[in-house]
């Protein structure tokens, strides 16, 4: 794809994978509207670090999904849209699903009725390995049953339907991509790796909750090449596409591995705040991404322990940005 003839609107721009799929494709010229949240501030998230040389094919706009009309305006005239832009948090779901159904299905359904009437070239729209729940059969293939074992997931499992509605039912061009467990630089202390990190370089006992669950972490230069992958590759319209390195590491693997990489013991404390409720825990999620490589010839290429080195790096040169968060996996 010739990227410097396309025009690509960004929705969650200035978010952890947001910001770093935007530089890959400002990198490869093309012509880019960012969607940020609104805010007060006019801050323009992890955008911000962006080089002044990219900033003349970058147009960022404050906005929220929620908002049609604003996501119909900014629909047209685009090639392609990738849609990252959502509500997180598994914590902050329990507390609060209604915000998760608005942004996350709402949002969703916005983004696809503006694309449909845009006919824009392809929709990349943003899953998660958490809609597969705790695995009855790994590794987890794009086959396996969807389980909303919290509001988040359910959440994301509604968006990823009405995604696969607006295939069938309207022919639309949409692609999901659905990334196991994304880490790496920018990634904030809400998630497991930059929590143990941060709290490690701090000098402080490293409070986490469970230690058994099981990840499959991929390093955010890998995910981020299989969202363009999925833009690049013809006939995929319809298709879901797990993103992820078939190889499973739990929580206290995780401790272990970045205690080796900081040279130091890491004292751990059980939080009970920290752990999900007990039917809620997801305990396993290993991907397989056999599909990945059959149709977009897209394969994790970084190393666990490279990634981890990486991030550990880029975390304690940034560590005063870091505020250490209560954290549930």
């Amino acid at each position: 794809m010739n990227w410097k003839e396309k025009k690509v609107f960004i929705t969650g721009a200035g978010g952890f994978i947001g910001s770093h799929l935007t530089e890959a494709l400002l990198q490869r010229g093309a012509h880019i509207t960012a969607l940020i949240h609104y805010n007060s501030r006019d801050n323009y998230g992890w955008l911000e670090e962006l080089s002044g040389e990219n900033h003349a094919a970058l147009r960022v706009v404050l906005g929220d999904v929620r908002d049609s009309n604003t996501m119909h305006k900014l629909a047209a005239g685009q090639n392609i849209i990738f849609h990252l832009a959502a509500l997180i948090g598994i914590p902050y779901s329990y507390m609060a699903p209604a915000a998760y159904v608005e942004t996350n299905i709402k949002g969703t359904l916005n983004m696809l009725q503006a694309g449909l009437e845009a006919r824009v070239e392809k929709l990349v729209h943003t899953s998660t390995s958490e809609v597969y729940g705790t695995a009855i059969y790994t590794p987890i293939d794009e086959g396996h049953p969807l389980q909303g074992q919290s509001p988040y997931a359910a959440s994301k499992i509604g968006a990823d339907k009405l995604v696969e509605s607006y295939c069938k039912s309207f022919s639309f061009p949409a692609v999901t991509v659905r990334p196991f467990n994304t880490f790496g630089p920018r990634q904030s202390a809400r998630a497991v790796i930059p929590t143990i990190i941060c709290q490690a370089l701090k000098g402080t006992e490293v409070s986490l909750g469970s230690l058994d669950p099981v990840r499959d972490m991929t390093f955010v230069d890998d995910t981020v090449a299989g969202f363009i992958a999925a833009a690049e590759t013809d006939h995929l319209s319809g298709e879901t596409i797990n993103l992820g390195t078939g190889r499973g590491v739990s929580i206290q693997e995780l401790v272990d591995m970045i205690a080796t990489l900081l040279k130091c013991e890491i004292n751990i404390t059980i939080d009970k705040e920290r752990t999900r409720p007990s039917e809620s825990e997801v305990l396993k999620l290993l991907s397989c991404a056999d599909k990945a490589k059959c149709l977009m010839n897209w394969e994790a290429k970084t190393s666990l322990e490279d990634g981890l080195g990486k991030t550990v790096r880029w975390i304690a040169d940034n560590l005063t940005t870091y505020k250490t968060r209560k954290f549930v996996y």
